[in-house]
């Protein structure tokens, strides 16, 4: 992809939903398609998760260097329903498994959470800050479509109907209060951007950037869902986001090579 009229073509050809975002941070996109269709989370919803625990520590209600009990038995979202697990063999991090039984911090779990993606230190991050305040940080950034409603793995809320969603225009939005705006308390920024940036899954959107190009990001995937967001920093312009979401039924590596091609052709039009 040479252009965004290219992006254009190449995300309506794709088999199913596809969105983006493109545009300066915290500002009106430059490019959008389907920016409020909404699409299944997956570990996107782990970005809104950091920051409310960064807003709560700032707030006073959390330590994020006391001990958390690193457990795999979590409360579902759906009325009465029973505590669920992980699947450790669905788990992108083995580091918070193997502390299964002992202690953690909401600090420590949270890298993993975000640079490794695990979902045991998801569901236990979640369980220190709450899943309203992880739902607040959605409307405190303006976001109108997103929710942060149940857990990872949390199969129960899945058949009640309780889902976690987001839209590519809400992720433009949630980055640009992160970078730009005072999402994050001041004194976390720094802290937030590192994580984001230390992200270790590089294979769709940073894949469409030249090597060593400092981008904030996190993507999510499961099958059938692929989604990059983040805000790029290049050393020649301002910083921009780039956003997409794809729900379609291309297999990953062309969901991935999708992601990438959009974020390829914003850096040109930087």
């Amino acid at each position: 992809m040479d252009s965004l009229t290219d992006v254009d073509r190449a995300l309506a050809a794709a088999p199913g939903v596809a969105s983006a975002w493109i545009g300066p941070v915290g500002g009106p996109p430059a490019y959008a398609r389907l920016a409020d269709a909404t699409h299944y989370a997956a570990s996107t919803m782990k970005v809104g998760v950091l920051v409310a625990l960064h807003r709560a520590a700032a707030a006073g209600h959390l330590d994020l260097d006391a001990p958390i009990t690193v457990h795999n038995r979590h409360p579902s979202a759906a009325p009465n329903a029973e505590p669920y697990g992980n699947d450790p063999a669905e788990d992108a991090d083995a580091t918070t498994w193997a502390l299964l039984g002992g202690t953690s911090t909401a600090r420590a779990l949270a890298r993993q959470m975000i640079v490794r993606s695990g979902n045991l230190a998801t569901n236990l991050c979640l369980g220190a800050v709450g899943l309203p305040a992880a739902q607040e940080v959605w409307r405190l950034a303006g976001a109108t479509h997103s929710v942060t409603a149940r857990g990872i793995e949390d199969d129960a809320a899945r058949r009640a109907g309780i889902s976690n969603l987001v839209t590519a225009g809400d992720l433009a939005a949630l980055f640009g209060a992160i970078v730009a705006g005072d999402l994050v308390p001041a004194g976390a920024r720094a802290e937030v951007l590192a994580l984001l940036e230390a992200n270790e899954h590089r294979d769709d959107l940073v894949a469409g950037l030249p090597e060593g190009t400092r981008v904030a990001h996190k993507n999510g995937w499961i099958t059938g869902v692929r989604h990059g967001a983040g805000v790029v920093f290049p050393a020649d312009a301002p910083p921009y986001t780039v956003v997409v979401c794809t729900s379609t039924t291309l297999t990953d590596d062309a969901a991935c090579a999708l992601v990438a091609g959009v974020s390829a052709a914003a850096w040109r039009a930087r």
